[in-house]
């Protein structure tokens, strides 16, 4: 298997490009069922017809799972926010677009949004008696009748790629599930405050509001839940600005 370049490196993989191909290529104790979870779920956000790199094929190399996705040039909303900060507003814009219309799409066979913050609530490092709390605030949401669309779980500008400056392609699905946008929305802003970045993500936040219709107070009902269930598995400065969220 021949490597062209790195990519990206995270705490548990690390993406290479070879030629036409994108390779994701996992650390060698990640989980099994993770990486076929991932590939299923772009998979089905391929079904949708929404713009989404094909996955080829999932294989191992030296003892590692590795996904093949078609390689997609380009640069990342990320990248491009970096360059050219004047075009901030138009890049975060383009975001909430593509966001939008990932909330426009059904994949009915995914998972549920709320079984996956529950999992991942069961993992946070919060009191029990907070986190049953938050338990009874998802159980009541779950149930408030909100409409049910796919939902990315991590819409953020490191996870789109604008194709010739022109077409954005949506990357990164492991955390893809069904359920209310807002609650969508409030993982993408609580991952901007995160990373230390609350300008961006009031802005963001006024932003998807204005193109969804959906209120803010609607996506706070969100934030503390999804606040805690990002916990999980974040750093400690992150654990600090996130815990802050719950209040």
């Amino acid at each position: 298997m021949n490597l062209d370049r790195i990519i990206a490196v995270r705490n548990d993989k690390t993406v290479y490009r070879n030629l036409d191909r994108c390779l994701k290529i996992f650390d060698a104790d990640y989980s099994k069922a993770d990486v076929l979870s991932e590939a299923l779920n772009n998979a089905r956000a391929e079904e949708t017809g929404l713009p989404v790199p094909k996955l080829l094929e999932v294989t191992m190399f030296e003892g590692k799972w590795v996904i093949v996705y078609e390689y997609i040039s380009g640069k990342t909303l990320k990248q491009l926010m970096s360059e050219a900060p004047g075009k901030k507003r138009e890049y975060l814009e383009l975001l909430v677009s593509v966001q939008n219309e990932i909330h426009s799409a059904a994949a009915p066979r995914l998972v549920s949004l709320e079984d996956r913050l529950r999992r991942r609530l069961g993992l946070s490092d919060i009191p029990d008696a907070l986190r049953q709390e938050l338990l009874g605030r998802l159980g009541a949401l779950a149930s408030a009748g909100y409409p049910r669309r796919l939902c990315h779980c991590d819409c953020m500008p490191s996870n789109i790629i604008l194709s010739g400056g022109v077409k954005p392609y949506i990357i990164d699905w492991p955390h893809a599930s069904i359920g209310d946008p807002a609650a969508d929305a409030a993982l993408s802003r609580l991952r901007f405050i995160s990373d230390g970045d609350r300008d961006t993500a009031e802005e963001y936040t006024a932003l998807f509001c204005e193109k969804s219709g959906i209120s803010v107070r609607r996506i706070a009902e969100w934030q503390p839940i999804a606040a805690a269930a990002l916990m999980a598995d974040a750093n400690a400065d992150k654990r600090k600005l996130l815990r802050g969220c719950i209040e």
